[in-house]
């Protein structure tokens, strides 16, 4: 049988320090001790809700949301990914609920006022909320500028009207940070952040949204929904800065999540290419399988490789990384892609059979293409600020 938890070889890389190390094997304690296994993944709101819990109790997303009196600088870009992978290599609904703890609070580490850090961040560092990010509209996906929930300020509060779809943990999160048009300026300059919570008047989830890997996804409606104007985050006009940055900090770690389930997929196909019998030896004895495993190997290791560079970065250089992690989202997405289709093929009948790890996997695997920015916004992103940098 494979095991659950991740190789720490990679570990003893430069990109990482002895603290990244610790962690590595404290996730691989949690992992090993059956707290996730022992989660009923069928009943999927509890479940993440345990999830979350789980990972809070052992301090876990510790590294991914900031305390009151920190904020997206402290947030460590390596001990983000290295969980992702980590917790992906593992389950993927425990990479879910621990990356929207981190993306959900993200904005209220930034921009949130002393007192509404104060009530929500440490709930959600310890696992008691539940936190959502709720950018995306219907017709507002790649194309944020063109959001047109909104948000009019009347006395001292704001009033949003509006729908945003796509929304992880919506319907179950605690908190939200939602994004609306308040027209101080055209087209993304016009955009403000708020906290909202659910049971906000005029807040309601008017559709949960089931996709080929099991996620808490919603539509969320505002109709008339008065909120005080101390839950806007940063100042008017701001929120799609605060997005982008929020965003920024995050999406290198879509790219490790990408690296666990290719890691895994690749595991899975060496163990059962030396099991499986045929034409009187094994599957790996044939060079067909020798090639396509070495394939699956080196484009992992080399998306690995863009992941923490561009983490690295961030982290010691404190230098800008959009175009980094631009590219690292883009190789490592499409490489989990290939490398997990590989393993299902090398599988055979049993790869695309319900309840075979590789199955899994093939489902996991395909949304990490689209969120928080599609490979083809990747691809254009990377291009932009080539061209604007030579």
């Amino acid at each position: 049988m494979n095991p659950k938890s991740i190789s720490r070889d990679w570990l003893d890389n430069p990109f990482f320090e002895a603290r990244h190390r610790t962690l590595g094997e404290a996730i691989n304690r949690f992992v090993e001790s059956g707290a996730i296994d022992a989660i009923d993944h069928g009943d999927l709101d509890n479940a993440c809700r345990k999830l979350v819990g789980e990972l809070g109790a052992a301090k876990l997303l510790d590294c991914a949301v900031a305390t009151p009196d920190g904020d997206l600088t402290t947030i460590d870009s390596r001990s983000i990914c290295l969980s992702r992978e980590s917790l992906a290599y593992a389950d993927g609904l425990a990479d879910f609920a621990f990356a929207m703890q981190g993306l959900g609070s993200g904005a209220i580490a930034l921009a949130g006022a002393p007192s509404l850090r104060r009530l929500v961040l440490p709930k959600v560092r310890s696992g008691e909320w539940l936190a959502a990010f709720a950018l995306s509209e219907k017709e507002a996906g790649s194309d944020v500028a063109a959001m047109t929930c909104a948000a009019r300020t009347d006395g001292d509060s704001y009033v949003i009207d509006g729908e945003k779809t796509w929304i992880s943990n919506g319907g179950i999160a605690d908190v939200y940070t939602v994004f609306a048009r308040t027209e101080e300026a055209p087209g993304s300059r016009g955009i403000s952040a708020f906290v909202l919570f659910p049971d906000d008047p005029g807040f309601s989830v008017v559709d949960r949204i089931d996709i080929v890997a099991p996620h808490p996804l919603a539509t969320i409606r505002f109709d008339n929904c008065r909120i005080p104007a101390e839950r806007r985050l940063g100042a008017p006009g701001t929120g799609f800065r605060i997005a982008m940055q929020t965003l920024d900090v995050f999406r290198a770690s879509v790219a490790a999540a990408s690296l666990g389930f290719a890691r895994r997929a690749l595991d899975e196909a060496i163990a059962h290419a030396r099991d499986r019998r045929m034409f009187g030896g094994t599957l790996a004895d044939l060079q067909l399988t020798q090639a396509s495993l070495g394939d699956m190997a080196t484009e992992t290791e080399g998306a690995a490789m863009l992941t923490y560079s561009a983490a690295w970065r961030r982290d010691i250089r404190k230098l800008p990384t959009t175009r980094e992690a631009a590219m690292a989202k883009l190789a490592a997405t499409e490489t989990a892609q290939r490398v997990v289709d590989r393993a299902v093929q090398m599988f055979g009948g049993r790869g695309v059979r319900k309840g075979e790890i590789v199955e899994s996997l093939y489902r996991e695997v395909r949304a990490l293409r689209i969120y928080e920015g599609a490979t083809e916004v990747q691809k254009l992103i990377v291009a932009r600020d080539l061209l604007k940098s030579r």
